[in-house]
């Protein structure tokens, strides 16, 4: 039976020899880990640069942990060097040697001293011990849960720097020359909302790159794992960026196309014009020759929309695009309203005209037919006729009793020439 020790049965020497080998492979794994953590480049940066708000106080812990992490390691290096000196004084180690062997391996019979050793449940501020006893398993998952914060933090730090601030560079870029391009159409601050909002994202562009460098944690999403440098703020600009660069555009294309619609709106206004003039005369010629009492009256031109052509030609004339921009798109429409008014007015005026003409070529045309049938000469006809023709050619001309007399002479022709015709005959008699 094996002799018992303090931590249970002492070890023999190949148990003292594998175990050795197995701490000798664990202690160059971990002095690469600790070095690779001192050299990384996130590392570096939180150590240099001038930190704020969340990641100030994370990396106040992890820098402790870091610390903590290097003095137990070299508690576990003085250790393990001390069991190694004690194995290689003799081939075959006495059972008082085997007995401190396994108290350096397997008990805990490494000492720390002059620092904090927080276990799981405590944080790094929790009470300091002036010593505290280890077994080297102890030390290495202490190291553990330390190198895993550390890393957690620095790798974190390191992702965000590596993503944010170069991305928000290109964007704060890109908002530049938008910029230039809004100040060349006139959209500046205070004179355009487009300007306000631009001139604002570069102040939140340089604000938000301030923040990334200073608490690159705070821009840190850990879930779900293994986490993500949190970029819904520089997407957010991203979209603000591209709808301001969207209005800016369009300010633009005014600029481009503006002297093409202000001459198309000279001619649409110009048309309307000419059409109310002659509506006006057309309702002067038919107050003089027809008898009516209900012709429309003709507005005069739109002196409103004059005035706003003139503004629009003013914001041309002084390059002010973007007060151009939204005045044409409503001038445009309302322009083209106008003239169709405008050729309505023409048309309502000059119906009784229209019908007038329509009765003067029915008359006509019902002559010419009683004129095929060898019919001039009957007495009835004459007598109808002359009596639609002096009403049709008065004036002014009483449009209700000349188609009555009109409808009275195709009544008689169509009396006269039954007997001698036959075919379709429409409401107003055969022709």
């Amino acid at each position: 039976m094996a002799v018992a020790g303090p931590t249970g049965p002492v070890m023999g020497r190949e148990e003292v020899d594998r175990a050795l080998e197995r701490l000798g492979t664990e202690h160059e794994a971990i002095e690469s880990s600790l070095l690779a953590l001192q050299d990384h480049s996130g590392r570096r940066l939180l150590e240099g640069a001038e930190l704020t708000g969340v990641t100030k106080e994370r990396w106040a812990e992890t820098d402790a942990a870091i610390t903590l992490l290097w003095a137990h390691f070299e508690a576990y290096t003085e250790a393990l060097d001390s069991a190694r000196e004690l194995r290689a004084k003799r081939r075959w180690p006495t059972q008082t040697e085997l007995l401190r062997l396994t108290e350096l391996l397997r008990g805990e019979g490494v000492t720390v001293t002059g620092a904090a050793t927080p276990d799981a449940a405590r944080s790094l501020t929790g009470p300091a011990k002036l010593t505290e006893k280890f077994s080297l398993e102890q030390l290495l998952a202490r190291m553990n849960g330390w190198y895993d914060q550390a890393m957690e933090t620095v790798a974190a730090a390191d992702s965000v720097w590596s993503a944010l601030p170069a991305r928000i560079d290109l964007l704060a870029a890109e908002t530049r020359r938008v910029q230039s391009l809004a100040d060349s159409v006139g959209v500046r601050p205070g004179t355009h909302p487009a300007g306000d909002e631009l001139a604002g994202l570069i102040d939140d562009l340089g604000v938000l790159r301030a923040r990334t460098v200073s608490d690159p944690l705070a821009f840190w999403r850990a879930a779900p794992p293994p986490g993500r440098p949190d970029t819904e703020r520089y997407e957010q600009a991203g979209r603000q960026l591209e709808q301001i660069r969207r209005e800016v555009e369009a300010v633009l294309h005014v600029r481009d196309d503006a002297e093409h619609r202000l001459l198309r709106l000279r001619d649409v206004l110009s048309r309307a014009d000419r059409t109310l003039t002659e509506a006006r005369s057309a309702r002067v010629e038919v107050l003089s020759k027809i008898l009516a009492s209900d012709v429309p009256a003709v507005s005069g031109p739109a002196a409103a929309l004059h005035e706003q052509l003139a503004s629009a030609e003013a914001f041309w004339r002084g390059s002010q695009w973007h007060r151009l921009s939204p005045l044409l798109d409503g001038l445009e429409e309302r322009a083209d309203e106008e003239l169709l008014r405008a050729r309505d007015s023409l048309t309502a005026v000059t119906a009784p005209l229209a019908v007038r003409a329509e009765l003067r070529g029915r008359l006509d045309a019902y002559r010419a037919k009683v004129a095929r049938l060898g019919m001039a000469e009957d007495p009835l006809l004459i007598e109808r006729y002359d009596q639609a023709r002096r009403l049709l050619w008065s004036a002014p001309c009483d449009l209700a009793a000349a188609e009555r007399t009109v409808q009275r002479y195709q009544q008689a022709v169509a009396e006269v020439t039954v007997p001698r015709t036959s075919g379709p005959q429409d409401s107003r008699g055969p022709v």
